[in-house]
């Protein structure tokens, strides 16, 4: 809605006018009114405005003066000009100051309506321009590219939101075209070998591969999106809807700039092709499997089994973390030997692809809970350990080390244990404040009972769960205030408040001013007191 001011020394007449136009259908209000020119300046000195229907005959401060005023103060006010006396000094000082129009009353319903709805089309229009370019701005913003970052990796690796906020999320990163369409994972990372001399480890290289990563999305223009899982430390991740032709280049490409500028030629895997975002997960794991397999014996004929699909159901993925988090190691054991044993006798490359994908959720688990595992613990960095486990049970007794490590969990005292935890429950709250959280989810993430989780929560972080997210959620919620011209709702959504509304109510609760307030006092500090606003 657009605000209006009607300036009259006739209360009458300003009757007349809001009586005369059905405002709130052509997207106006009329918030205010005032009696001459001066009493007019004095409320657009206190409040917005974007359209003033003026009289030229008033005391005290009269037409001209005021129209010469509001050009100078406010040159981006429509100005109406509507008096009865057809003086041509009248219609020269309106001309001269812009006014949008110069009608003589008795103004019909029909001529005010019109003039009213040309005036709105050309505010619309300047609003979407000025939307465009905040939005441009925005997305090119460091702020706009780690939260796409962050949607990947949610997406990858996280319960996948509803069907409408998943889509309204790659909406605004410009990911919902790829909905319908194939697009393919690559992961790309330096493996270490333990010939390399050790100032050429990966760990020394992995800063600098990162930045020659993110320059090579960024090079694509869109084509390609590049993100980083915390999990993996050394690895970069893509995701593309190229062609195959483009997509080879691009892998070419990187390779050829890592290689030249770090001396040291990378390891690049390329997953399965998949479409729909619910898919991208299976894409996703299907390229880490691919990068593992990279330069080891008997990798080609696993390639040439067929595509690196998952061998293990998401359904029986669960239930194995179900077993981990519970601490049934018996179960845990006599599934794994199952699985693994049927795909032992199935082929090489099931059987290997399964390790691979045990150790990923393995290792993902235990980042969750904080555990380090050891350099020879880590299958991603030193792949060509699966190549020894040439039986189940040798696959077994790797994998059944690294459960037990995590069912026993952080090698310290259990009130140590307790903070690592809540530490790492922050972290996760900072990493997913943009989406639909609550206690419960967080607590059988950790494998805490609910109750217990939440008093705990509340003695180690200083406050309730329900605080400290919203405490999260309004810091980011500031940022987008103080850099970006987004609207309420827009920043609503992307902070994880429900509506605008209620992100409006916490606001002024929590700084005593309104977000609108807010945004208006960095334009204007002078209008408010040089104080920042208080919890």
């Amino acid at each position: 809605m657009y605000s209006v001011l009607i300036v009259d020394d006739e209360p009458e007449i300003r009757l007349g006018l809001k009586l005369k136009v059905d405002w709130e259908r052509l997207g106006l209000n009329v918030a205010g009114e005032a009696g001459n020119g001066a009493e007019a300046m004095e409320w657009l000195a206190q409040h917005p405005a974007d359209v003033i229907i003026t009289d030229m005959n008033m005391p005290v401060m009269n037409g001209v003066s005021f129209l010469e005023a509001c050009y100078e103060q406010y040159p981006a006010l429509r100005l109406i000009v509507i008096t009865g006396y057809e003086d041509f000094q009248y219609a020269k000082a309106a001309i001269r100051n812009q006014a949008r129009n110069y009608l003589l009353k008795p103004v019909t319903q029909d001529e005010l309506t019109e003039t009213l709805g040309k005036i709105v089309q050309e505010l619309d229009g300047l609003r979407n321009e000025r939307d465009q370019q905040a939005m441009m701005q925005w997305r090119l913003s460091q702020y706009y590219k780690e939260m796409k970052e962050h949607f990947l990796v949610h997406l990858v690796k996280e319960e996948v939101e509803r069907e409408s906020v998943l889509r309204e999320r790659a909406k605004w990163f410009q990911l919902d075209a790829w909905e319908s369409r194939q697009v393919r994972f690559v992961t790309a990372g330096l493996i270490e070998r333990h010939t390399m001399q050790q100032e050429r480890s990966p760990d020394k290289l992995r800063l600098p591969f990162e930045m020659l990563c993110r320059e090579a999305a960024e090079n694509s223009k869109g084509l390609f999106h590049v993100f980083r899982d915390a999990n993996y430390a050394g690895l970069m991740h893509f995701v593309t809807a190229t062609e195959e032709g483009e997509l080879e280049s691009f892998v070419q490409n990187l390779r050829h700039a890592v290689t030249e500028h770090l001396g040291y030629e990378p390891a690049i895997g390329t997953g399965q092709k998949v479409t729909g975002l619910r898919q991208w997960k299976d894409g996703y794991l299907s390229a880490l499997l691919a990068w593992n397999l990279i330069g080891n014996p008997g990798s080609n004929v696993i390639q040439q089994h067929g595509a690196m699909e998952a061998v293990l159901s998401e359904e029986t993925t669960k239930v194995l973390q179900r077993y981990v988090t519970r601490g049934d190691l018996a179960a845990f054991e006599q599934a794994v030997y199952k699985e693994l044993s049927a795909s032992f006798a199935a082929s090489q490359a099931r059987f290997v692809k399964l390790i691979f994908q045990l150790y990923l959720m393995l290792d993902s688990m235990a980042f969750t809970a904080g555990i380090a595992l050891e350099s020879s613990e880590q299958l991603w960095l030193r792949p060509e350990q699966v190549w020894g486990f040439d039986t189940a049970a040798k696959a077994q007794q790797f994998l059944n080390k690294l459960a037990v490590k995590i069912m026993a969990g952080p090698e310290k005292d259990s009130l140590d244990a307790d903070h690592s935890m809540i530490q790492a429950a922050e972290q996760f709250i900072q990493d997913n404040y943009m989406y639909d959280l609550n206690l419960t989810m967080l607590a059988e993430r950790f494998n805490y009972n609910s109750s217990y989780f939440s008093e705990m929560f509340k003695a180690k972080a200083g406050k309730t769960f329900i605080q400290y997210i919203t405490d999260v959620r309004m810091a980011k919620a500031v940022q987008l205030l103080e850099e970006t011209m987004l609207s309420l709702w827009d920043i609503a959504e992307l902070t994880g408040f429900s509506n605008a509304s209620y992100f409006s109510s916490k606001f002024k609760r929590m700084y005593g001013i309104s977000p609108s307030d807010y945004r208006v006092r960095l334009k204007s500090p002078e209008k408010f007191d040089n104080q920042v606003p208080k919890k």
